[in-house]
């Protein structure tokens, strides 16, 4: 009987040790990969949003942070879109450091990773902190702050960590003794800035949270109609002589503008102290248990392996001996992008896949994958190779039984957008992908694969895109999607009648970059057929691409003007109910690009591409010729495509100078390239959407996918 009790105690001593919140490792972490360790300071182009690994992500309630360690005014903050501000306020000795343009030493970014940064700072003279930052889950965001006193004095510290979602939604329900956290709640409205999310898909509105502190914190608060400046106040309260606040007010509901709690420590000199806060989300519809779970996993997780599992997934990419620092971190920050974007498999897809962007998000960012985003596993490859063939394998285990690839597929199975009957595609760069991803991995059972997709993808092309069976292709009726342009181009908008976007007469035409772009899916096809020792396909493929070729300069090149445009369907001339056609876009460079162009034409589109009037601009090739009468080079919102610089299509020109032997002039681009995105990362430390060429003002869409092109463009300038 004695034995019985005592083994039914240990078993509960068991339980409440693991049902208890465990105390963070003291040990700092370190990255054991001399590579991957940077040193970004606050102008530094170093790309600062984190989100959920791959393994521990979800795709509804998911919170992805941007971290602000640059900004003088502000203490180091991490903000999830519309979920506030998460901080952590300094007092030592009762000095409150609230701003890093007080810290004795300012942060420095050591290592930065998908999902975790790690900085180095010093906020008062005599105190080094190492803080990691970890987005442990698609719920849980931590901050691990590895403290040491160097000086010779014993310091009384106050950490005060805090969430910050001012003039709007957040209301405290209770504090969490067990937990040692505030409980409260927030709304998130699914309106966004640049397309809002759908209203019948489960994206949550209401969400419940924890602030929690391990070991736990001494007191706790939460602040109504409260700035960063006026909680100061409440930490600080001055008077004649500046009283020591040794406690929070200790409010467990009501409404609230910032909750906060308060961790107290003593540094004796070179004692060195760990402290963790976690901050939890979920759907307010999940039961609160299910939150509770989520707060103990984060508590006591590994930051450490954390680390050394980035580290290996990081292991095999290109050690590239890059000229500067920067470029450094544009490489590892394209790829952190492509990677944080990618989800688990759910719903009707057995792959991984990805979004546009996990912060911010907005509604056709959640829409699934498209072909001409999917470009983004050319540089994802190198990081993961087996996830970006997952990616593309959605879309062969998609794929409809006449060929067709939809315009997006993922987890709410293939979406076509019918339009007059027809359904939507998406530009065809399906075969050139996967090509590219297999001249990295040489997994042949995939190259199978994907070449029996993408053969029967072109024949439904064939069919279904070229109305007049001329060998030259239209847009289907939705092309104003299909052609990726979104309307704001210069050939809709000749025939506006009054509208923004313009009249979509793309399947009207015999469009040149649909032409191009078949040629080039031809070309690769030819290349796989090769590969797998398909000598009928070699035939076929090489005959169907050299006919696309030979039409595309025989009824596309302008002799005149010596540069590529659409014709009318009707008599293959370049004019379209009276209008002139002849605008230089862009798209006149994809036949380099495809390899159709001869000697003697990519010789006249050089001079063309150079020419500083027209297409040879501060920050990139533009997607319409400079001393063209549309041209903008303002990019005040998404789907600008009469200037600004697109980096996936500026990378075609670059690989289409590279097809021609125009090396230096390819690197040359792709400096102009790398210009735009370092200033706009050492200035806000986003990727864009697209780029002005000529100014470092804009606004369009942030961390879009697409902009991981950029570790590409670095390999291929350095000759990778």
């Amino acid at each position: 009987m004695k034995g019985r009790v005592l083994k039914n105690y240990r078993t509960i001593a068991a339980l409440l040790l693991l049902l208890a919140p465990a105390n963070p490792s003291s040990a700092q972490v370190t990255v054991r990969d001399e590579y991957l360790r940077i040193r970004a300071g606050a102008t530094d182009p170093l790309f600062t949003t984190y989100a959920a690994s791959l393994q521990r992500s979800r795709f509804f309630a998911d919170k992805a942070y941007f971290m602000e360690y640059f900004t003088p005014d502000k203490p180091i903050t991490y903000s999830s879109q519309y979920a506030g501000d998460m901080a952590v306020i300094w007092k030592v000795n009762n000095v409150v450091v609230s701003k890093t343009r007080e810290f004795a030493r300012p942060p420095v970014v050591v290592a930065s990773f998908p999902d975790m940064a790690v900085l180095e700072y010093e906020p008062f003279t005599g105190i080094a902190v190492q803080e990691v930052f970890c987005v442990y889950s698609s719920g849980s965001a931590i901050i691990e702050l590895h403290m040491a006193n160097t000086g010779t004095l014993p310091l009384s510290l106050m950490l005060y960590p805090l969430v910050h979602l001012p003039n709007d939604s957040l209301r405290v329900t209770r504090y969490d003794g067990g937990l040692g956290g505030v409980v409260f709640s927030h709304y998130e409205q699914l309106v966004r800035l640049h397309s809002n999310l759908y209203k019948d898909r489960g994206y949550p509105t209401d969400f419940r949270n924890l602030l929690t502190a391990v070991p736990a914190p001494e007191s706790h608060g939460s602040y109504d109609a409260c700035s960063l400046d006026e909680f100061y106040f409440a930490i600080k309260r001055l008077s004649k002589v500046h009283e020591n606040v040794t406690a929070l007010n200790l409010r467990s509901e009501g409404p609230a503008e910032i909750v906060a709690l308060q961790k107290t420590i003593s540094l004796r000199p070179g004692e060195k102290l760990t402290v963790r806060f976690v901050r939890s989300i979920q759907d307010a519809r999940e039961p609160e248990e299910s939150l509770q779970t989520e707060v103990r996993n984060a508590q006591k997780a590994d930051l450490q392996k954390c680390l050394d599992d980035n580290v290996a997934l990081f292991h095999g990419v290109p050690r590239v001996r890059f000229k500067t620092a920067g470029e450094k971190l544009v490489y590892l920050g394209a790829l952190n992008l492509v990677r944080q974007c990618m989800l688990p498999p759910s719903g009707q897809t057995k792959h991984n896949f990805y979004v546009f962007s996990r912060n911010p998000v907005w509604g056709w960012g959640h829409g699934h994958q498209v072909m001409h985003e999917s470009l983004s596993m050319i540089p994802y490859v190198y990081l993961d190779p087996r996830s970006a063939e997952e990616s593309q394998r959605v879309y062969i285990e998609q794929q409809y039984e006449d060929g067709l690839i939809a315009y997006r597929h993922g987890p709410r199975g293939p979406q076509v957008y019918p339009h007059e009957g027809v359904p939507t595609t998406s530009a065809p760069f399906f075969t050139w992908t996967n090509w590219e991803l297999y001249r990295v991995t040489k997994n042949r059972e995939f190259l199978r694969d994907a070449y029996a997709a993408g053969a029967r993808y072109i024949r439904y092309m064939e069919t279904e895109r070229d109305a007049d069976k001329d060998g030259m292709y239209e847009w289907g009726p939705y092309g104003i999607i299909e052609n990726v342009r979104d309307g704001w181009n210069v050939v809709f908008q000749l025939f506006s009648e009054g509208e923004d976007e313009g009249r979509d007469i793309s399947h009207e035409l015999d469009v040149l970059d649909l032409t191009a772009e078949m040629a080039n899916e031809m070309y690769y096809l030819r290349e796989m057929a090769r590969e797998l020792g398909d000598t009928a396909g070699v035939r076929e493929w090489s005959s169907k691409f050299d006919r696309t070729a030979r039409l595309i300069n025989q009824h596309m090149w302008d002799p005149q003007d010596k540069f590529y445009y659409n014709v009318g369907m009707t008599d293959d001339s370049f004019t379209f109910e009276g209008r002139s056609l002849r605008r230089k876009e862009l798209i006149g460079f994809l036949p380099m690009w495809a390899h159709v162009a001869t000697k003697d034409q990519a010789r006249e589109l050089v001079k063309h591409l150079t020419n500083q009037k027209s297409f040879w601009r501060r920050f990139g090739v533009p997607t319409l010729a400079a001393d063209d009468p549309h041209y903008t080079p303002f990019v005040d919102g998404c789907c600008r495509w009469n200037g600004p610089v697109w980096l996936l299509w500026d990378y075609m020109v670059m690989r289409g100078l590279s097809n021609y032997g125009y090396t230096d002039l390819a690197r040359s681009v792709g400096q102009k390239m790398m210009d735009a995105v370092s200033l706009q990362l050492s200035i806000n430390h986003r990727f864009w959407e697209s780029y002005s060429p000529d100014f470092p003002v804009q606004e369009s869409p942030s961390n879009y996918i697409w902009d991981a092109i950029m570790a590409k463009v670095l390999l291929e300038m350095y000759g990778r």
